[in-house]
């Protein structure tokens, strides 16, 4: 759950985070990605992506079971006591892990984990995990650490199952959290998801690649923001679309398999084509005019306009491509994946 602190409480917090990162940062593990200045995902993933071409082709998947939820508050203190000694500022911190949570207009009492939303909270949580690091150093494993998401890098699936079940004996003992099961697995890279990533082996190389589930999520907003029931203006939608897109394409611009873009171009091209027909469907002589207008022949827009199929069926008809080619969005300022990333990958 989330804990939004006030205004005044987000203030102090960010004020505390200020003066205990310069403490705690230069002390965590190299192979910690989150939450710490200088380090993001992307270096993690590139960093997965070295470790399975050094031949440890086999990954560790540990995926931990509500982390944030389940934080205990006696271990957290007693990490963070070891380096600060002034007691007013260690009840402070105790206090905001207990604040309670409003819901529904009533307040619920916390006894355990970091309320979400807090500048404060992924400090916390990276002190606590921080001793996971440093156990997996000790043992020597290849991993990366991106806030409940941890990666480790074997040689043999054999190897990650004995790894699996000494790291979750650790956690259960050491540090009262659980592994979800569900989620997590000892399996090939390509068969897993790490960060919204994943990998593809290729005859020279091993490349980064967007995940099934990360495509799945894209495709449900631009489904969201494309769908049937919203009678505004294309050019509406293209501008939301794109400022989307643009957004999303930041974050996976890292993808080297970029193929999907191609597809995923052609994909959303086909859905503003049936936006469009989803204007004009209560009426056949709106769709004919729509399509004459956009210079469709006479004989193919009326193909197109009593026809029985369906809006999706419709927009990949050939009337339809010909009425509103790739041009006819781009200049209305749809925004191409794959230009877009071939532009980011100049800059980088």
């Amino acid at each position: 759950m989330l804990g939004i602190p006030t205004v005044l409480d987000r203030f102090i917090q960010q004020a505390l985070l200020q003066v205990l990162n310069p403490i705690y940062n230069p002390t965590f593990s190299d192979h910690s990605y989150d939450f710490r200045p200088g380090r993001n995902a992307h270096q993690a993933v590139r960093q997965a992506k070295k470790y399975i071409g050094e031949g440890y082709e086999w990954v560790v998947d540990i995926d931990l079971e509500k982390c944030f939820d389940r934080i205990n508050h006696d271990i957290l203190m007693g990490r963070i006591a070891r380096k600060i000694t002034d007691k007013r500022i260690l009840r402070l911190i105790r206090l905001y892990m207990q604040a309670g949570i409003m819901v529904n207009g009533v307040v619920q009492e916390r006894y355990q984990g970091t309320p979400q939303g807090g500048p404060l909270s992924p400090l916390l949580s990276n002190i606590l995990l921080d001793e996971l690091d440093k156990e997996l150093e000790r043992r020597s494993h290849k991993f990366c650490r991106y806030a409940d998401d941890c990666n480790i890098y074997v040689r043999s699936e054999r190897a990650g199952k004995r790894v699996m079940d000494s790291v979750e004996n650790f956690l259960e003992k050491k540090l009262k959290l659980k592994i979800n099961r569900q989620k997590s697995a000892v399996a090939k890279p390509q068969e897993r998801k790490f960060l919204g990533f994943s990998f593809t082996p290729t005859s020279y190389e091993l490349k980064i690649k967007l995940s099934k589930e990360s495509l799945k999520n894209v495709k449900y907003r631009i489904r969201r923001i494309t769908r049937r029931a919203r009678r505004i203006p294309v050019t509406q939608v293209i501008e939301e679309l794109s400022t989307y897109l643009k957004g999303w394409l930041s974050y996976y611009r890292l993808i080297e398999a970029s193929y999907v873009l191609e597809d995923l171009d052609c994909w959303i091209r086909r859905r503003m084509r049936c936006f469009v027909m989803n204007q004009w469907i209560k009426k056949c002589s709106a769709r004919y005019k729509g399509l004459r207008n956009l210079g469709v022949s006479d004989k193919s827009a009326l193909s197109v306009a009593f026809s029985r199929k369906g809006p999706w069926v419709i927009s990949n008809m050939k009337p339809v491509k010909v009425a509103m080619p790739n041009s006819f969005f781009t200049e209305r300022g749809l925004l191409s994946l794959s230009r877009h990333y071939n532009s980011l990958s100049k800059m980088t």
